[in-house]
């Protein structure tokens, strides 16, 4: 049963709290846009706590996000990793409403699918 297909619609790039970056995908994204490291934190990151956010736009939305993702090829982990999160497995009704924000989530997947689904995407993107 195939309980998320991308809608592409950007949803998950508007506003949540950003998008937490790595050192890797700090290195990623800035040889990506033909940067270094240090000038992509300047220019598109804040700080959120101790770790680095992409910037968003005045709209809430990822500064990435122009009706498809500019980054995608690079996107960050927590992006790649979308909606197989880990917060589904500690409280699976997280499925429930992650799907009301998201159009691509299958919100009538037995629960078991969705929970041994991302513990297999899991394991097999580390």
């Amino acid at each position: 049963m195939n309980i998320f297909q991308c809608k592409k619609c950007g949803d998950c790039c508007n506003g949540y709290g950003g998008t937490y970056v790595t050192e890797s995908d700090i290195q990623n994204i800035a040889a990506f846009i033909e940067t270094d490291s240090d000038e992509f934190i300047q220019k598109y990151c804040v700080r959120s706590g101790k770790k680095y956010v992409l910037a968003q736009a005045d709209n809430g939305v990822c500064i990435f996000w122009n009706q498809l993702c500019t980054i995608h090829p690079v996107k960050p982990r927590m992006c790649k990793a979308w909606p197989f999160i880990e917060s589904v497995l500690i409280d699976p009704s997280n499925w429930a409403i992650m799907g009301n924000s998201c159009p691509g989530i299958n919100t009538d997947a037995p629960i078991e699918n969705v929970r041994e689904t991302i513990k297999q995407e899991i394991a097999n993107n580390p």
